[in-house]
């Protein structure tokens, strides 16, 4: 590469974003240092030994540098290129996990790579699922008002996210849904989101109140909708069968749907949890799985919210200001389960409080806001849609991260963006931000 492209190079890359992503990574490997931290162990040493969490880290730092620098220094059209190659290989390599993978804590999601280290393709494949994505939102022949186009974009979204499943990673199935926020940033109709919104919240109230009111309570609904628009059922019978096929669903859903997915598809643990984020208590003799686990080991225990309460508890008692730094009682007793990894969002909580919350949420707003400058900037489909993939996949993970650790959300395993432990994480979304960083240094082209 000459002299001349590389100083082109640098001067279109977007340094704030480069800024955040180095301060992210840096607060994320200071909160693993927290959780890990032991006064007899000589503290620069530690980082340099690769026997703690928390130089490991450093080291996955340091790959992901080397990582970024490349990618930089790359040319965008390998990207539109390769877009559809690499999700190719993205499922072979999911679907290898199932055959050859190690199974860690219940998940089936890992390729051993030898000293010590694993590959999670699951991670992986959501940049090339977004890479996908943008290459199918690329084409000059695209409508993406018919249906056809709707459920092929559905389809390359579904494909990781349903094998996700098959290998226990309900909460890795779950990111790729966030696609569908791209998906409706390119024409998507606001009918589909409203209908999934719906579902939630018929789940959520199935969850939470009595069969039977429930059932009641959509059937007035119902009557309400048919008089208020008798008018027009009296001139369209067709309307008429509409709300009562509503109806129906509606009820097959809470009366049916959900007790069998819960009772039969779910492990008991999942189900559990889920019920305790309403404040609900999950009778586990109900499950499928916990009757078949019962009747060979005769040790069923049933889970409880240990988690979240110890979550709770290190996040409250940070306070206004924090406890401050090595200070933390919860972190320093290790009472926070998985602290380093889902949890790490509590250390800072304990650490510097509210106020140190707030400021790190900050960044990522920042963070947020302006990859999506950077997505509306682009004159390329390719390169907004891939943008839009970014924000997307990074606004779920710390929504559902956050709030699943005060509660608000059930425990599905979701690490905190460039802050929890974890090679295979640090890696993706480093990927994921610089190759939306050599898209954006060459957005004057239009990329296919």
């Amino acid at each position: 590469m000459s002299k001349t492209n590389s100083i082109n190079i640098s001067k279109g890359v977007d340094w704030l974003v480069i800024v955040l992503y180095i301060t992210l990574v840096a607060i994320g490997i200071l909160c693993i240092f927290m959780v890990e931290y032991k006064p007899e162990n000589a503290t620069l040493e530690s980082f340099l030994t690769r026997d703690t969490n928390y130089s490991k880290q450093l080291f996955f730092a340091i790959i992901c540098l080397v990582t970024a620098i490349f990618i930089l220094l790359s040319d965008s059209k390998l990207y539109t290129a390769f877009a559809n190659l690499l999700y190719l290989f993205g499922i072979v390599l999911m679907i290898a996990t199932l055959f050859f993978g190690k199974n860690i804590n219940g998940s089936r999601s890992w390729l051993p790579l030898g000293g010590g280290f694993n590959l999670q393709p699951a991670e992986l494949c959501k940049i090339f699922t977004a890479l996908a994505l943008a290459k199918f939102f690329s084409r000059q022949d695209l409508n993406f008002t018919k249906l056809k186009s709707q459920a092929y974009a559905t389809a390359i979204i579904l494909a990781p996210a349903a094998i996700s499943i098959m290998q226990n990673e309900t909460g890795l199935a779950l990111v790729y849904l966030s696609f569908f926020i791209v998906m409706y940033r390119e024409g998507l109709p606001g009918i589909v989101l409203i209908i999934g919104f719906s579902f939630g919240v018929l789940v959520v109230a199935t969850l939470i109140m009595e069969p039977n009111l429930l059932a009641i309570i959509l059937t007035i609904i119902a009557g309400i909708v048919i008089f208020f628009m008798r008018r027009q059922v009296k001139r369209d019978k067709g309307l008429l069968v509409l709300i009562l096929g509503i109806w129906v669903v509606c009820v097959s859903i809470q009366r049916i749907a959900v007790p069998y997915i819960f009772n039969n598809v779910f492990q008991c643990y999942q189900s559990q949890r889920i019920y305790s984020m309403v404040g609900k208590d999950y009778d586990c003799s109900q499950n499928k799985s916990a009757v078949k686990l019962e009747s060979k080991d005769k040790t069923v225990h049933k889970p409880d919210d240990y988690n979240v309460r110890q979550s709770k508890i290190a996040i409250g008692s940070g306070g206004m200001m924090g406890s401050g730094f090595l200070k933390g009682t919860q972190t320093r007793g290790k009472y926070v389960p998985e602290q380093h990894t889902d949890f790490i969002f509590t250390s800072l909580g304990e650490a510097f409080g509210f106020i140190g919350c707030f400021i790190f949420l900050l960044l990522y707003l920042l963070l947020l806001f302006r990859i999506i400058k950077i997505a509306e900037r682009q004159r390329s489909t390719f390169s907004r849609v891939y943008a839009y993939s970014v924000a997307s996949i990074m606004f779920f993970h710390i929504c559902v991260n956050v709030c699943m650790t005060i509660g608000l959300f059930p425990i599905i395993g979701i690490p905190l963006p460039l802050i929890s432990y974890g090679g295979s994480s640090l890696l993706t979304f480093t990927i994921l931000i610089f190759i939306m960083l050599r898209l954006d240094a060459d957005r004057q082209m239009v990329l296919r």
